[in-house]
């Protein structure tokens, strides 16, 4: 009986070991071509529940990731960016796809399911409008980033910003991402 309350005790001390161990993989060496250590962004995959390819930031000038809704959403990544003023926001979202011409209309646009989708190509994204929602969607290797927010409090000009910057971390903003570990739960 009391090797099976030790047993329920190390569970979850097992599932605090990717977040423990995360500043320790955050300082490898064994830099990744795309941003952050490769185990460091593995591990940080792990505590979201997402694959490491999805893990992507981006930056806009007077707008932060709002930590706490970095994280899995639908099987995609996802994270909220609000307004230094905490007025407006963006969600950013990472799933796997392709958008093409022949697609782009089809797809719906974030929740918005019953609104017709327009498409129109921006360089290397597809600017998307449905409803009183609009994005910017860049497709990328397999997979496909959407930077999507509510048109009447977010220009179209911030979110082709956030396009553009979009990226896979670095150790310092992935480290930013997740929750602090202060050594309380320890």
């Amino acid at each position: 009986m009391s090797m099976q309350k030790d047993v329920r005790m190390m569970r979850p001390a097992r599932a605090l070991l990717p977040l423990l161990l995360l500043p320790v993989l955050l300082t490898g060496c064994d830099g990744d071509e795309n941003g952050g250590t490769a185990a460091g962004l593995d591990a940080a995959a792990r505590v979201w529940g997402v694959e490491p390819e999805l893990v992507h930031v981006t930056k806009v000038s007077g707008y932060t990731v709002f930590q706490q809704s970095v994280g899995e959403y639908d099987d995609e990544f996802a994270a909220a960016y609000r307004s230094e003023k905490g007025a407006t926001k963006f969600g950013l979202f990472v799933g796997r796809g392709t958008l093409t011409a022949e697609n782009c209309p089809k797809q719906p646009l974030g929740e918005v399911s019953d609104k017709q989708v327009t498409c129109e190509q921006d360089g290397d994204a597809w600017y998307r409008k449905a409803g009183d929602s609009h994005e910017y969607a860049v497709p990328d290797d397999g997979v496909v980033i959407h930077l999507i927010a509510d048109a009447d409090k977010v220009d179209r000009a911030i979110l082709r910003k956030a396009a553009e910057a979009v990226h896979r971390p670095d150790d310092a903003e992935l480290a930013a991402l997740l929750p602090a570990t202060d050594g309380a739960d320890t």
